[in-house]
């Protein structure tokens, strides 16, 4: 038989129930992507107020640091990158060294305890030492002794360690600054919550040196919010076509 004379496959209708679920599971898939650009907008809203409340106290005059009263109320929110001044006196010889990765290259935060003169201890970040300057006699001429002042930027405890890797105290290995770990391990008593940058006022000798402080904030909202309504736009033009198409099919079936 000559295949001029083989009739065209008429055209596949889809069942009224295919077309009910095949709409209800994309609507459901477009409120879901138009519910994520929306929440980015407002996750948006909230980081540019974040680093605009943070910024302005980064570069406000340096106020006291919470007091203990005042402990238990510090929170990352209200407190951290809050530009801060105290005095009190530098317990060397109970230094802590953390791992760092900075700018300089790799080596170590010297964290030190600042003893207050009610009897409270603070941990001051000093700042960075080099490798080869792990050693505290290989720049005793840092060690500031006597009562000092130290101004600097307020940070929020790091309980957990980073690198995937944990603080193990008792072999003096220490990957994040666990202000509460490094207290119990010293032996400090009443020690502060969080611990203090210092600033970028030299040291004698050169080390540490301060004012590495990072204060940067990832901020992708933007582009998130535009994908998801993006794909939600994708979505709607598929289904058009679809119905588009259908609606041919049932004309072409009548």
């Amino acid at each position: 038989m000559s295949a001029d004379l083989i009739p065209d496959a008429a055209p596949r209708r889809r069942s009224r129930i295919t077309i009910f679920i095949l709409g209800t599971l994309v609507f459901f898939a477009i409120a879901a992507l138009l519910s994520l650009g929306t929440w980015q907008v407002e996750r948006l809203s909230w980081k540019l107020d974040l680093i605009k409340r943070v910024d302005a106290r980064v570069h406000a005059e340096p106020v006291t640091p919470p007091a203990m009263p005042e402990w238990n109320a510090v929170n990352p929110q209200d407190d951290e990158y809050r530009h801060v001044r105290v005095s009190g006196v530098f317990l060397n010889n109970l230094e802590t060294l953390v791992y760092a990765s900075t700018a300089l290259g790799p080596g170590a935060w010297v964290m030190t305890p600042l003893k207050l003169s009610d009897g409270t201890t603070i941990i001051i970040n000093r700042g960075f030492v080099p490798t080869d300057k792990r050693d505290a006699l290989l720049r005793a001429a840092g060690n500031t002794e006597g009562e000092t002042t130290v101004t600097g930027l307020l940070r929020m405890t790091e309980p957990k360690g980073s690198l995937l890797q944990s603080n193990v105290p008792a072999e003096n290995r220490w990957y994040s600054r666990d202000v509460a770990a490094m207290a119990s391990t010293h032996s400090l008593g009443q020690t502060a919550p969080y611990f203090i940058d210092a600033d970028a006022t030299p040291n004698p000798g050169g080390h540490p040196v301060g004012g590495l402080t990072v204060v940067k904030f990832p901020n992708s909202h933007l582009v998130y919010a535009i994908t998801w309504y993006a794909l939600a736009a994708m979505l709607v033009g598929a289904m058009i076509i679809v119905v588009r198409r259908e609606r041919r099919t049932n004309t072409s079936a009548s």
